[in-house]
């Protein structure tokens, strides 16, 4: 098994720090190697599906960056525990110029690894400039309101959480409290995510020490209206897509890869959302079709 080497790293972001971390199959930041920044799902750290890909990304020879989002893990910045995406889109912004500014990274582009609806954030991010020269989107979510809200119980369940995010957004003002509610809580309708999920219930799986496991309620007015469907279709490079029946929002993933304009690759596997997480056959296979991606593409 390759040993990896991981570097602290203080990445700098709309006036503050990200916390990151350098993955890397060598001991010093001397030789150059492409470059890849990986990051997971909404309301998750670093240490969580993104910390797993880059260890296999960097076991074959790729200097790959992890971070938190401002607000989350280790990072300060912003509003914590608050899922805002065009403020994730910024961070991308940052990580992936800060990648590219390393003299171990070489070439004037990185790549990108977005699991989960780091897709839809990195479409967003490419849009505003990240320096990214291919993308690779595993178990991509890609929404806007109306092909969400099923999610939540349709329209009627969205605008009461729109109505709970107003009112926390009123709350916070007045008071500084953020109305922090589970983001992963098994039949409790509060929390951000309350249907079974092995992967966030299992301390073995994503159920990490680094991850609080909270949500500010002034997230849902963000996140269920983002339109994050309309980001992905208007993509206009190289883009690889893993994804599968089994997987969310298979028919929008669809209509991205339709529209997407650059050079494109759909892979379709069986397997459910949250298994290529961390399932390791599936990982694998992303994992290869990335590296054929990224070594295309990334020189």
């Amino acid at each position: 098994m390759t040993e990896i080497f991981r570097t602290p790293v203080l990445i700098p972001a709309n006036g503050g720090l990200l916390a990151g971390r350098l993955h890397r199959n060598v001991p010093d930041l001397l030789e150059p190697q492409p470059g890849i920044v990986a990051s997971g799902s909404w309301l998750t750290v670093k240490d969580q599906m993104a910390g797993g890909y880059a260890a296999e990304l960097a076991a074959r020879g790729y200097t790959v960056l992890t971070f938190d989002f401002a607000g989350w893990g280790e990072s300060g910045g912003g509003l914590a525990q608050t899922e805002l995406p065009l403020h994730k889109a910024a961070d991308i912004v940052a990580a992936t110029g800060f990648l590219r500014s390393l003299s171990c990274v070489r070439g004037d582009e990185v790549g990108y690894l977005a699991i989960c609806a780091s897709g839809m954030y990195a479409c967003a991010a490419i849009e505003r400039g990240a320096p990214i020269g291919a993308l690779a989107s595993v178990a991509g979510w890609f929404h806007d309101t109306a092909t969400v809200a099923p999610f939540y119980g349709g329209p009627a369940g969205i605008a009461d959480r729109i109505g709970r995010a107003t009112e926390a957004i009123a709350r916070y003002r007045e008071t500084g409290d953020l109305s922090l509610v589970p983001a992963y809580d098994e039949g409790n309708e509060q929390a951000g995510m309350f249907i079974h999920m092995d992967y966030y219930a299992s301390p073995a799986r994503g159920r990490l020490p680094a991850w609080d496991n909270t949500m500010s309620e002034i997230s849902w007015l963000y996140w269920l209206t983002f339109d994050g469907l309309g980001a992905g279709r208007r993509l206009e490079l190289p883009t690889l897509f893993v994804h599968g029946d089994e997987c969310a929002l298979p028919e929008n993933l669809k209509q991205v890869h339709a529209g997407a304009r650059g050079p494109k690759e759909l892979v379709w596997q069986p397997g459910f959302q949250v298994d290529f997480y961390d399932r390791p056959d599936l990982v694998g296979l992303a994992v290869e079709a990335a590296d054929a991606h990224y070594r295309r593409y990334l020189g």
